[in-house]
């Protein structure tokens, strides 16, 4: 407990409004009960509920969905609350760069939902496209997103970044059998010829991956570059 006695007048009014503080940070904890209420509003698109819970002061709108394991506004986009997702990005104290458990940022997910006004408003507030690992252009690039991609290079996404063991946008896209993707992504300057850490190149996971298409698309541009 802190000890106030033997304080000058000013330490004792700091100390007496340090203890103000965490009292009433404790006061405006939210029940757990309360926390799955949020989350819950969050996953069915309850944009009153949830802008309400937000302005009472109990929620730090990048609190972590303790079931999730996601930010809210990760997990409205997951979701297709869009109308949340709409609340969440009109607040000031939102963190775009905000991670989940498994390490998605808001920005990977909407690239991965196909949800274009999203990706756009959070450039718009500078949310960080290059970073260490997976990236917002792999997941474009893995749900078969052409717009959301091409965006992403005109934001300066790095077009040949490694993922976990090594993946690149090139060989997630041709894994998943994008063929317009994976053009895409060679027209922009994509190297096939990268290797993944089981000394794989997109042409290989592609055939892997049983996609004659996208393997004779990829050799076709290899033998024009001899």
């Amino acid at each position: 407990m802190l000890n106030l006695t033997n304080l000058s007048l000013t330490q004792r009014k700091a100390g007496f409004a340090l203890i103000l503080m965490c009292w009433m940070n404790f006061a405006l904890a939210a029940t757990p009960g309360e926390i799955a209420s949020f989350f819950r509003s969050v996953q069915i698109d309850d944009p009153g509920t949830v802008e309400k819970m937000l302005a009472g002061g109990k929620f730090d709108p990048n609190t972590i969905d303790p079931v999730n394991g996601e930010p809210g506004l990760t997990l409205a986009l997951r979701e297709g609350a869009e109308r949340v997702v709409a609340v969440f990005l009109a607040e000031r104290k939102v963190d775009l760069e905000r991670q989940a458990h498994n390490g998605n940022t808001p920005l990977m997910m909407a690239a991965f939902k196909h949800n274009k006004p999203a990706v756009l408003a959070m450039l718009a507030r500078g949310a960080v496209v290059n970073r260490p690992g997976w990236t917002a252009l792999h997941y474009a690039a893995a749900s078969g997103d052409d717009e959301i991609a091409a965006i992403l290079l005109e934001h300066h996404a790095y077009i040949d970044a490694e993922a976990l063991a090594k993946f690149t946008p090139l060989m997630m896209a041709a894994r998943e059998g994008h063929e317009t993707t994976v053009a895409l992504l060679l027209d922009a300057g994509a190297d096939p010829r990268l290797k993944n850490t089981e000394g794989m190149t997109a042409l290989n996971i592609a055939e892997r991956a049983d996609k004659p298409r996208i393997v004779a698309l990829i050799a076709a541009r290899l033998a024009a570059r001899k």
